[in-house]
């Protein structure tokens, strides 16, 4: 079985900002991504929790997406942009996939 080699991005963003993200992903020449919704965190001194907080404004979304390094270091460019106005985290990483036509 061959591996082979691909970025990874995983943005965690308020949700009203993930379809502005999304759109910039496919703007890349992503081929996918998954929306999660994040059910509660910890950061910059805050918790929160879908569950207990009152206003649906605060509520969070996980994006992951997989594909060339090229294509994230092109969304990147503008995902840095909507994180300026919002609150979120964006991390990289490698990964290998089994079936690299699918990214």
């Amino acid at each position: 079985m061959q591996m082979h080699n691909k970025k990874r991005i995983e943005l965690i963003i308020e949700k009203m900002a993930h379809k502005r993200a999304c759109r910039v992903l496919e703007a890349a020449g992503m081929t996918g991504y998954t929306v999660l919704p994040a059910m509660a965190g910890y950061g910059g001194g805050n918790r929160w929790n879908r569950e207990t907080d009152i206003s649906a404004s605060r509520d969070m979304v996980v994006i992951v997406s997989i594909g060339d390094e090229d294509k994230i270091a092109e969304a990147m460019l503008q995902i840095s942009d909507i994180l300026g106005d919002h609150i979120g985290v964006v991390s990289l990483s490698s990964v290998e996939v089994l079936r690299p036509d699918r990214f």
